[in-house]
């Protein structure tokens, strides 16, 4: 469909509690539920996308789905019903689909949502590091000790965790991709927290390249702008 043809900012102001529901917004949101087209590229590949119910990391699960991987898609519990609908679109693709609502930034359920997707899936060939935790700050006194570590658990620990989990059932090579950020080389100063774990994904991708390209495992990195989810 022509770029023309939707929806286009500005949007109407709208405010949900974390974490938010995709039925929820005006205008919904696309995925590609209607207009991807996937050609077997990812055919007996496994993914693991983690915030995959919604936003960039369901148009991603659609998309894997669609060129042949089975995935799995890791979510906040309270997201079931988004999460529900990603899985049918996964399935209708003649592939697997795995959901698993968790805490990523919760060390042990990390580990256990990593052996669920190699027990389901009997390995793993890419990660998505998507799943993201963002608050909108007035002053920069409002941002707390809490908020901090909160942010930088869900944004930059927890990646760095399913990485480390992950590696070792990539044993043919692999491929993990980091949702970064323009806010890693331009930080708007209301959502300074976020915009510095992204600098800090940003700069651990660089990283990781270097230690796992041993290991036949690529290790990239997007960097998106503002994105309707």
């Amino acid at each position: 469909m022509p770029v023309p043809n939707y929806p286009r900012p500005p949007f109407k102001p709208q405010k949900q509690s974390f974490p938010g529901r995709t039925e929820k917004m005006d205008p919904r949101p696309d995925h590609g539920e209607d207009s991807y087209v996937g050609h077997g590229q990812l055919k007996g590949k496994r993914a693991l996308i983690t915030g995959g119910d919604s936003g960039i990391g369901a148009a991603v699960a659609i998309a894997y789905a669609r060129e042949g991987a089975d995935v799995a898609i890791a979510f906040l519990p309270d997201e079931q019903e988004d999460a529900a609908r990603i899985g049918a679109l996964i399935e209708k693709a003649g592939v697997k689909a795995l959901l698993v609502g968790c805490d990523i930034s919760d060390p042990s359920q990390a580990a256990a949502l990593v052996d669920k997707v190699n027990s389901t899936l009997g390995g793993l060939d890419i990660l998505v590091n998507n799943a993201g935790y963002q608050k909108y700050f007035e002053t920069f006194e409002d941002i707390t000790l809490d908020e901090w570590r909160k942010t930088f658990d869900t944004n930059v620990h927890a990646a760095f965790n399913l990485v480390r989990l992950s590696v070792p059932l990539m044993t043919d090579g692999g491929s993990i991709i980091n949702t970064a950020s323009v806010q890693s080389k331009k930080p708007t100063p209301n959502i300074l927290p976020y915009a510095a774990t992204k600098g800090a994904l940003a700069n651990l991708t660089i990283g990781l390249a270097g230690v796992l390209a041993e290991k036949n495992i690529r290790v990239n990195a997007v960097l998106p702008g503002p994105i309707w989810t």
